[in-house]
């Protein structure tokens, strides 16, 4: 997931880094043990997510693509009743999730794909986008049936708690103990490190690339002004909680990909003549050996992976965000919650492919361009020679809104730790705010590598507690059809008896 380049490591944070490499290393082979296929190394632990991904598509009976209209509707409030338990609307849920998973790979990861397993990568990226959406539902909905009401009027959800409450009512009250607190200890780890240090180092490279780069920007030796300025900003957000956050998630979100999508489409738009080259490229690739990955199946194995990486599907993370939702229906919430992997792969992973291949025609010399940033950047420099910094700004908004939603991921996994308190709240708000600022000062390779390892190796007792929990949500989703339904039917039956008033004469 490190797809740009990270500040050079200088004094204590390379002697930690020595430190700690070898037992990271070990740690981080394990999770990411990859078998080879036809010269592609294929990590077991996303087979794992694409093979969950697969089975809540056709349990469901491809609720991906059937629920997306009434998805669309619920985001506009067409069902929305005052007065409903819960702390946030559909659309600040959906921002707030958004903005956890659209981030830097959205820029880095599709170039990287594309370099490696050629534009076939990117049809496959879409079609486990497409299956990532049924995996999304499937936790959201959990997440909003298990949720926690607390004492102060607040409400915790995820993975840990569907997991506990969830499968003790299966019968399996040990197991989804151990396996609830395996998930927030996991989350609360990858909080502090992908979701925060790398992110506030991305931010502070690309804040660097945009003002000069190292040879004449005035902060390239300042990372502590910027890992100041950048904790403070985090911590000013996120110290009102989630009203907070999706305070500020609901505006960025959308600014920052109408910022980005409107960038992509205009570059698209002047390279509209290598469009269908593009189009023909990414279907000719899915299904021919082209790319440094070798032939269709490096393609679809190398696609797959990197959407897993940029939409989360499987590992539970947004399914914290949408527990505090108000409905008083889960499946809503699940509903809203497909959109993501549409909006994060199907459609931003889309464009930044496009960009490149219209631009950049496919060829390995890609591949010499280092860092998928760096990729995706100069295929915007070769038409539009004004939006590196503008590219760079789109990139720090994608690395604050991944921070700040991270905080409320992490502070719900310590907090299920132990328990829920203003002192542990205010605490590990004050910790994150601490890892904010050394992420833009130091390189931590190793306690990036092992945190990245550890949010990865969530989704295994995720996506077991998924299989285990399925029919509850089928059952829920069924019932909720019946209730609409029926509503329908009621509208239905009072507008035919009404009474019409008479015409005047």
């Amino acid at each position: 997931m490190l797809l740009a380049p990270v500040c050079r490591a200088q004094g204590l944070d390379a002697q930690v880094n020595a430190l700690l490499a070898p037992l990271s290393e070990m740690f981080s082979s394990l999770v990411f043990y990859s078998v080879e296929l036809l010269g592609v190394q294929l990590p077991l632990v996303v087979l794992w997510l694409v093979a969950g991904t697969l089975f809540c598509t056709l349990y469901l009976g491809f609720i991906n693509l059937r629920g997306l209209p009434h998805a669309l509707r619920l985001v506009r409030g067409d069902f929305s009743t005052p007065g409903e338990a819960g702390e946030v609307s559909h659309f600040q849920a959906l921002a707030t999730a958004l903005s956890g998973t659209v981030g830097i790979g959205n820029i880095g990861g599709v170039a990287v794909a594309i370099a490696i397993g050629g534009p076939g990568a990117v049809f496959w990226m879409l079609v486990a986008g497409f299956l990532g959406m049924s995996t999304k539902f499937v936790e959201c909905t959990l997440a909003v049936m298990f949720r926690q009401h607390n004492k102060d009027g607040s409400i915790s959800g995820g993975p840990m708690y569907y997991l506990r409450d969830g499968l003790a009512r299966r019968g399996l009250p040990r197991m989804g103990r151990l396996m609830g607190l395996l998930y927030a200890w996991g989350i609360v780890i990858g909080a502090m490190g992908i979701g925060n240090m790398f992110q506030s180092n991305q931010a502070f490279v690309q804040f660097v690339a945009a003002t000069g780069g190292q040879e004449q920007s005035w902060f390239s030796d300042k990372g502590w002004l910027f890992g100041v300025i950048m904790a403070a900003v985090v911590g000013y957000v996120i110290i009102g909680g989630i009203r907070s956050i999706v305070k500020v998630t609901e505006k960025v979100v959308p600014f920052m990909a109408v910022l980005y999508v409107g960038l992509a489409l205009l570059l698209i738009i002047l390279n509209r003549e290598a469009l269908p080259f593009a189009l023909q490229a990414i279907w000719d690739g899915a299904f021919t050996s082209t790319g440094a990955a070798c032939g269709a199946l490096g393609a679809m194995i190398v696609g797959f992976q990197r959407a897993v990486f940029s939409n989360e599907a499987g590992l539970g993370s947004a399914a914290i965000a949408h527990s505090a939702v108000r409905t008083r229906e889960p499946a809503t919430e699940g509903y809203v919650a497909l959109l993501e992997p549409f909006i994060d792969t199907i459609v931003i992973c889309s464009l930044t492919a496009l960009v490149i291949i219209t631009t950049l025609y496919y060829q390995p010399g890609l591949t010499d361009i280092e860092g998928g940033v760096a990729m995706t950047s100069a295929a915007f420099e070769r038409q539009l020679s004004w939006s590196p910094p503008l590219l760079a700004f789109a990139a720090m908004l994608f690395a604050f809104s991944t921070m700040i939603s991270w905080s409320y991921y992490g502070l719900k996994g310590w907090t299920y730790i132990v328990g829920e308190n203003p002192r542990a709240d205010l605490g590990f708000k004050l910790v994150f705010c601490m890892f904010a600022a050394l992420g833009s000062m130091i390189q931590l390779e190793a306690v990036l590598s092992f945190s990245d390892a550890m949010v990865f190796l969530v989704c295994v007792p995720n996506v077991l507690g998924i299989y285990l929990l399925a029919p509850l949500v089928r059952r829920e989703l069924r019932a909720y059809r019946s209730r609409l339904q029926q509503r329908a039917a009621e509208s239905a039956d009072t507008a035919a008896t009404a009474v019409p008033l008479s015409k005047p004469r």
